[in-house]
């Protein structure tokens, strides 16, 4: 039961490696195993093929790992200052 932690640890470890933000790991992982868990289409099945003895974090960990699976960080916009209020004359 342990070495299953471990395993697991280590998965995120490469995982992150690759990702390179914890947020966007886990938004990733937590997308996918509910695709997986969700059943019936082609989203639904493995992209990898030894999943024996796999929960569905562990699957999504290791398609990210094996660069199964692709994600693109949106395009940064420059952040404009606003425009200063206009003072009312009194």
């Amino acid at each position: 039961m342990n070495s299953e932690k471990n395993v697991n640890s280590e998965l995120c470890k490469q995982a992150l490696a690759i990702v390179g933000s914890p947020n966007t790991l886990i938004n990733l992982v937590s997308r996918r195993v509910r695709q997986l868990n969700a059943g019936g289409g082609a989203t639904s099945r493995p992209l990898i093929n030894d999943t024996a003895g796999m929960g569905a974090a562990d699957i999504a960990l290791t398609e990210i790992i094996e660069e199964k699976m692709g994600w693109e960080f949106p395009e940064e916009l420059p952040v404009e200052e606003p425009a200063p209020k206009k003072k009312k004359r009194s």
